[in-house]
């Protein structure tokens, strides 16, 4: 229980955007997957870094879960109610940080005046974001150089409570 009260969910600054990149990089490559090691190289090659990644993440709202030593996972809302990004070290996976993360974005959703929440999830994200509440509107494929990676487009209403 005290492992959980050791992490601390706070907002990102520019300084975290290294750390989001190793982040991603290390859950997709090597978290549990139910993708290829194709697929995941296609994904993400290396992390991410440079002006495109500076960007793209100042143009959204992002928390990141971190402990005493480093970042252990982060989620990003964009316009419109869009969940972009949302990873979870491997070694955190399991202890809770997708919810206080998850959490943290609906509360500010709300604060925002969002009805709609949504997010393009990995087949990996999908039974997690599916136990926030969140609903499968349709499955796609997405085609990153010669792989095609399936994915769900998900949302879920909500409401000033």
């Amino acid at each position: 229980m005290h492992e959980k009260n050791q992490i601390e969910i706070r907002s990102a600054t520019v300084a975290d955007y290294d750390a989001l990149a190793d982040v991603m990089f290390d859950a997709v490559r090597h978290g549990p997957s139910a993708y290829t090691e194709e697929q995941r190289q296609a994904w993400v090659p290396q992390p991410r870094r440079g002006v495109d990644w500076v960007e793209r993440l100042s143009s959204q709202s992002i928390f990141v879960a971190a402990n005493s030593s480093e970042v252990v996972g982060f989620m990003s809302l964009a316009e419109a109610g869009y969940i972009d990004f949302a990873y979870i070290r491997p070694s955190a996976q399991g202890t809770g940080v997708f919810r206080r993360l998850y959490e943290s974005i609906e509360k500010l959703s709300q604060q925002n005046g969002e009805t709609r929440l949504w997010v393009h999830a990995s087949l990996m994200a999908q039974p997690a974001f599916a136990a926030m509440g969140f609903a499968i509107k349709k499955k796609e494929v997405v085609q990153i150089g010669e792989q095609s990676l399936d994915r769900f487009e998900m949302e879920k209403r909500i409401g000033i409570h």
